[in-house]
């Protein structure tokens, strides 16, 4: 899978995610909110690997995860994050709730309407969300 693939799977799981969220389906629209979150991620770290270069083996382990703050720190934009955080009280609070989601979301039948608009509006803000912001280092 490649850096364009990802931005256009996470891109889909964006509208899926909204799509679920109007139908009242909040375990699915939270779950593919944060997936569309960790396509992204994974899309900053692609960026890292040059056509032909031999792939770094730690840069490769570190990427097959699904914790967002992992990811973060092997996209090599943990700086960038807390520099952010420190310039938008909105955005660090964006954060904060992006966090909370694992892949283990995926098994949970409690997710509550707010929990997932919370969730959906975390990423996709235009002003202080986590997915525009990503988008600069894509």
């Amino acid at each position: 899978m490649n850096k364009t693939e990802l931005e256009n799977i996470a891109a889909i799981r964006v509208k899926e995610a909204e799509i679920l969220l109007t139908a009242d389906c909040y375990e699915g629209a939270y779950y593919l909110a944060g997936y569309a979150l960790e396509c992204t991620l994974k899309a900053c770290i692609a960026k890292q690997v040059k056509e032909f270069d031999f792939p770094d083996k730690k840069l490769a382990t570190d990427s097959y995860t699904h914790n967002l703050a992992n990811l973060v720190i092997t996209a090599g934009l943990k700086q960038e994050l807390s520099e952010q955080e420190k310039q938008n009280k909105e955005f660090k609070l964006n954060w904060a709730i992006s966090i909370e989601w694992s892949e283990e979301s995926r098994y949970k039948f409690a997710i509550l309407k707010q929990q997932a608009h919370d969730l959906f509006t975390a990423i996709t803000d235009n002003e202080s969300g986590i997915l525009p912001w990503l988008k600069r280092y894509l």
